[in-house]
């Protein structure tokens, strides 16, 4: 699979993946682009990983992806997060643990309903960028990058695991 990187102020530690919605998934099509923070202690300590647009899903909202956590391990490197731990995670999701308590619900009371948001979604927010952006979505991630240029590091690591 092709992924467009990003540095952040030119960082090795910091960047931005474009990753594409898994081809037998509710989120095939859709463009996400997740931030990738390298903690010092790579591979040890596994990457944290950030979606920057919305994404509908019941262990997953618009920001945090923590669900690498638990199976990392220092065998694995970043192509790992990529080709096996995010497909997964969009292949099955786990509504009995859930972050994003009304997708899970809504996907444990109505699995036709879940997937019809599932893929507005995806028609909706993660988008290639020769497509075009309402003006709100562009202020939307204008604000984004302006939060983020204030924020630290620590802030945006501190988010609690799932």
């Amino acid at each position: 699979m092709d992924y467009k990187v990003e540095s952040i102020n030119d960082e090795m530690d910091d960047f931005i993946v474009d990753f594409h919605g898994h081809k037998d998934s509710l989120y095939e099509g859709g463009l996400w682009k997740v931030r990738v923070l390298i903690p010092d202690g790579y591979p040890y300590k596994p990457p944290t990983i950030l979606f920057t647009n919305k994404i509908y899903h019941p262990n997953e909202n618009m920001v945090c992806l923590n669900a690498i956590d638990e199976a990392w391990s220092p065998i694995f490197c970043l192509m790992n997060a990529f080709e096996v731990f995010l497909p997964q995670l969009l292949l099955d999701p786990n509504p009995s643990d859930p972050f994003n308590k009304e997708a899970a619900a809504l996907m444990m009371s109505d699995l036709a309903v879940y997937e019809l948001t599932v893929k507005e979604y995806c028609e909706k927010y993660p988008k290639p960028d020769n497509e075009a952006v309402s003006s709100e979505e562009k202020t939307t991630d204008e604000e984004l990058s302006e939060a983020d240029a204030h924020s630290s590091d620590e802030a945006v690591v501190a988010k609690p695991n799932i």
